[in-house]
């Protein structure tokens, strides 16, 4: 069988359950999950521990948590206040965790998903986000990490262009990827609303409604989002559903034709705010 996972962050006793619910085996299934696998929850160190002995047993997506993390061990970044890397900064596993981290993926299409942590823009096909995710990949696992740690915040550019290379074309997927929620209807990425679907500031659009996407026609699961909360459509899928809140972590397992959602409650380990 086949699973999605939704945004752990760090809340491995929740992940736990969840596969013991599932009844999950690593010699018979696999687990893909969603991104943001630590960071504010309780349990980072491990969170990458029991993900990273499923070993081929499961596909891990990048979140913009799990960057953040990458930026911080090389010194790049500062730990935030609401950070719960320290841990994981200490382990003396640190270097063969951060390792593992960097190999994993930014996108992946599988079971008939594409399955990213946040979402994509209306321009890109899904032969575009295949390919730019796996740019951003190459460099994330390749020996100039440090470099490109270095300069891949921003918020520019702040909308999609073929002709769009080096940093700025990186720098731009990533956002895309690991940070997306409401665009405007020719792309131009929005970076300060966090609310619901339903709240969309004028002239912006869930990104998965934005006219014109041309990933329309491909089903995508993504997590991100958790104000969203569960979205279980034939052609979509958003499984960040707090957990690290206090709300559940929820997989959802595809069997042939069918799926079914599995959610487990979990402890509030952040306030929202």
């Amino acid at each position: 069988m086949d699973y999605l996972i939704g945004d752990l962050q760090g809340c491995c006793d929740a992940l736990d359950r969840l596969l013991a619910k599932v009844g999950f085996s690593p010699s018979r299934d696999h687990a893909y999950v969603l991104g943001d696998l630590i960071n504010r929850g309780p349990a980072s160190l491990k969170t990458l521990r029991r993900l990273q002995a499923l070993a081929g047993a499961a596909t891990c997506l990048l979140g913009n948590h799990d960057l953040h993390f990458l930026a911080v061990a090389h010194g790049v970044r500062q730990a935030g206040r609401g950070d719960t890397l320290a841990d994981l900064l200490a382990a003396p596993d640190r270097p063969a965790l951060v390792d593992w981290l960097r190999q994993q993926r930014m996108a992946v299409h599988a079971r008939g998903w594409l399955m990213v942590h946040a979402g994509v823009v209306p321009q890109w096909d899904l032969a575009t986000t295949l390919q730019l995710a796996g740019e951003v990949e190459a460099r994330l696992a390749g020996a100039d990490l440090h470099e490109f740690l270095q300069v891949m915040y921003g918020n520019r550019p702040p909308r999609w262009e073929p002709s769009l290379s080096g940093h700025d074309r990186l720098r731009f997927a990533i956002n895309v990827l690991t940070r997306i929620r409401f665009v405007a209807a020719d792309g131009t990425l929005d970076f300060h609303t966090k609310d619901g679907s339903t709240e969309a500031p004028p002239g912006l659009y869930p990104w998965f409604e934005a006219p014109g996407r041309r990933t329309a026609g491909v089903p995508i699961a993504f997590g991100h989002w958790s104000t969203l909360g569960l979205v279980n459509r034939p052609d979509l899928l958003a499984l960040d559903t707090g957990c690290v809140w206090g709300g559940q972590l929820t997989a959802v397992r595809l069997d042939r034709d069918t799926r079914e959602v599995i959610q487990v409650d979990c402890d509030q380990a952040q306030e929202p705010g």
